[in-house]
């Protein structure tokens, strides 16, 4: 326990509680609860408090995630929050996909929310909100030019390239073709990470803010306890993410909303935190730090959770679609033209933050009306 002592702690965790007693509650009356999913009223009751617990859970994960890098150092800080997030994305993905009706396109329909979320939502506004504040901020070109280099392949390969292909109709790929893009994703994300961990770490910091955090005399978190905590956290959000699916499912099949709908709420909740983090660290001037978390959590996020994604999929039978359409095809590409653009200078003005937040914005209002 730290100094502050134990009121302190309980003061800090109380989201903690609120997911176990969360659990707890719906462990017990769930059924009851969801019984009156045509209330609109209690819909929106259920959907946000479930959805309030989630996000509180993963945004403590992330600040438990912030005080092991303060231990660990970069990059191996940002890399435990780019895997924890990437758990509670799938397990959440996994809950919503195996109940109700077989929804092929949840899968693509986040990994895609996630995609523009980060890359033009969260890198437009850390980018805006850090060149306002600081005027120009610099960072690692060799880092940026290094996750481009595998973050591009990896989404044409999984998200465009089954528009395609021949051996099956449709945006799908075949048993074989899926096969082949896991191994490739995880054995790209493995090379990607011993080189992070390994011989090039010094692509992925800046010296100054290296010489800067050495030279801070303050005192450094104790490892196991912010561990055991962001384990703690993450647990409970497989079963709530379960749960959630409940009026997720009843928004989409029973209301006709959106289909992509359920994929950008499943996003938000998995990059919302990260987001927090990176825009902070942008208006900290540690624009780095910034930008190893949102480029480092697409990677984890096409690298490690398609994946999964497709394990799950064969091993439960469900049809799995992953690549985007027609204008979600457009705005993937544009997105990826303007990324190159923009991290190809290693430093950053308001106008890059402008054009990002632009595209987020466009992407949001075709959900709409495409």
């Amino acid at each position: 326990m730290t100094d502050n002592g134990l009121p302190t702690f309980l003061r800090r965790e109380w989201p903690l509680a609120a997911s176990l007693a969360t659990c707890a509650i719906f462990a017990v009356s769930g059924h009851s609860l969801m019984a009156d999913l045509g209330n609109p009223l209690w819909l929106a009751f259920i959907f946000l408090w479930l959805f309030a617990v989630i996000l509180g859970s993963a945004i403590s994960v992330v600040r438990h995630a912030d005080q092991l890098a303060i231990r660990l150092g970069e990059p191996y800080g940002t890399l435990i929050l780019t895997l924890s997030v990437t758990f509670i994305e799938v397990m959440s993905i996994s809950a919503v996909m195996l109940h109700g009706a077989n929804n092929p396109t949840l899968t693509r329909d986040t990994l895609f929310a996630v995609v523009m979320i980060l890359l033009n939502g969260m890198v437009g506004l850390s980018l805006l909100a850090g060149a306002w504040r600081h005027r120009e901020q610099h960072y690692n070109l060799q880092g940026a030019n290094t996750y481009l280099g595998a973050i591009i392949p990896l989404i044409v390969l999984s998200m465009i390239m089954p528009d395609f292909t021949q051996t099956t109709a449709g945006p799908v790929l075949s048993l074989h073709q899926s096969l082949f893009l896991a191994l490739v994703a995880i054995g790209l994300y493995c090379t990607f990470l011993a080189m992070q961990t390994g011989r090039h770490r010094n692509y992925f910091m800046l010296l100054d803010e290296v010489e800067a955090h050495e030279a801070q005399d303050t005192p450094k978190p104790p490892i196991p306890r912010h561990a055991i905590l962001l384990v703690a956290y993450m647990a409970p959000v497989v079963f709530l993410a379960e749960q959630l699916a409940h009026p997720i499912d009843y928004l989409i099949e029973t209301l006709h909303a959106p289909a992509p709908l359920g994929g950008v709420v499943m996003a938000v909740l998995v990059a919302a935190p990260e987001a927090i983090g990176a825009v902070r660290a942008a208006l900290a001037n540690h624009l780095q730090r910034s930008f190893n978390i949102f480029l480092g959590s697409v990677l984890s996020t096409i690298g490690l959770t398609i994946p999964a994604m497709i394990l799950i999929s064969e091993l439960t039978g469900r049809h799995l679609i992953l690549g985007v359409e027609h204008t979600d095809e457009v705005m993937l590409l544009l997105t990826l033209a303007v990324s190159i653009v923009t991290f190809a200078s290693g430093r950053t003005n308001v106008i890059q933050g402008a054009v990002h937040l632009i595209l987020f914005a466009s992407y949001i209002a075709l959900i709409f009306e495409n």
